[in-house]
């Protein structure tokens, strides 16, 4: 179920509107290719500690803006801010070690790692990837041994212990979506990117995955995630944004989306329910 949308609920319903405490600030996020405008987005606020679902029919460019913002893309102009320090043109790594981190809907493990080594690969700061570190174990062993048993703590949370030693290429693909949400958690972030968690996941996981969506935010994280699927969108999320044609066309609690005439034209074009040229409907 949605949280308490908190100090949400006294916002109005409309695209770019100030938010109470946002973790995540977008001005004017401007990305095109060849001249066509993917996105353009002026402005767009991320709530601190919610869920946020980013939706809009195919083409809208919300993978785009997940792309911009966690460094995996450049923009052509505009501006975007996380937790007070602006982020503007970094890069992904960068980003990450901000505390924004993401997840592909294309999963994007290394299936000739094990799946406790993709996970390990995920943690920041380790010693042992220095080069002059690197030679000297001592130096770096504890913090491994400690490395593998957060690694362990999160597979168990994932239910993916007794794969620890599987490489990541044999398991499922709803196995892998779990794994690189877990690997994503070794990052210690502060809010995550979800682009289409649900994709390509058999109904069992389903249910699994979006109770450890849900646990995130009540650990503390902010979501955002994106998803084509409505009955998801309603049942976890505390504020919905949608795009279409590469820009923000509306926001609002998810009770209210359903029925915004603006979201009704960006799946299903200009008034459905409107006659047409001869008056026909």
């Amino acid at each position: 179920m949605p949280g308490d949308p908190g100090p949400l609920a006294a916002l109005a319903p409309s695209p770019g509107v100030a938010k109470p405490d946002p973790i995540l600030v977008m001005d004017n996020v401007t990305r095109a290719f060849d001249g066509l405008r993917a996105v353009r987005v002026a402005p767009l606020e991320v709530q601190r500690g919610a869920i946020t679902a980013l939706i809009g029919p195919n083409g809208a460019g919300k993978t785009t803006l997940f792309n911009v913002v966690s460094g995996f893309d450049r923009a052509n102009e505009g501006r975007w801010s996380f937790d007070g320090h602006p982020l503007t043109g970094r890069r992904a790594h960068v980003v990450a070690r901000r505390g924004l981190v993401r997840t592909f809907q294309l999963t994007r493990t290394l299936a000739r790692l094990s799946v406790l080594e993709n996970m390990m690969l995920a943690a920041p700061a380790q010693r042992g990837e220095r080069l002059l570190l690197a030679p000297l174990p001592p130096v770096w062993r504890r913090q491994e041994r400690e490395i593998a048993e957060r690694a362990d703590e999160l597979l168990d949370r994932f239910r993916l212990r007794q794969l620890r030693n599987d490489l990541a290429g044999t398991l499922s693909g709803g196995q892998r979506k779990l794994l690189e949400l877990a690997r994503a958690l070794m990052a210690e972030p502060a809010m995550v990117l979800l682009d289409e968690p649900m994709a390509g996941i058999n109904p069992a996981l389903t249910e699994t995955l979006l109770a450890h969506i849900m646990r995130l935010r009540d650990d503390g994280l902010t979501v955002c995630f994106v998803e084509h699927d409505m009955d998801v969108v309603m049942g976890i999320s505390d504020w919905v944004a949608v795009m279409a044609g590469g820009s923000l066309v509306a926001e609002g609690p998810p009770r209210t989306i359903g029925t915004n005439p603006d979201v009704v034209d960006a799946y299903l074009g200009r008034r459905h329910d409107e006659p047409d040229a001869n008056g026909e409907g």
